[in-house]
């Protein structure tokens, strides 16, 4: 019975601190628009540039097969290196 009352104390104690102390809020300035009225807003506030829409100014070479250091390059040397036959687990058959 002893230790529920230290812990009734305990907890008591902790609710009352957290009860006095002083909340803080972050400032609205610092948060993104939430709806969709102040997501038009910030917009219509800063609208796009062509920049921002159109990010990449090349196409990209990772899917390129032919580009030895694309990224489908070096999926399609591992799979024409698991599939060729004779291996069991990476081991040979015979």
């Amino acid at each position: 019975m002893k230790s529920l009352k230290a812990a009734v104390v305990v907890a008591g104690s902790v609710a009352l601190a957290g009860a006095t102390a002083p909340a803080f809020a972050s400032t609205a300035h610092d948060l993104p628009p939430m709806s969709l009225n102040g997501g038009l807003a910030s917009i219509a506030e800063h609208p796009p540039t062509v920049q921002d829409l159109m990010p990449l100014q090349h196409q990209s070479d990772a899917l390129d097969t032919e580009n030895k250091d694309s990224v489908l390059s070096t999926v399609k040397d591992a799979t024409t290196t698991l599939n060729k036959p004779g291996l069991l687990g990476g081991l040979p058959l015979s």
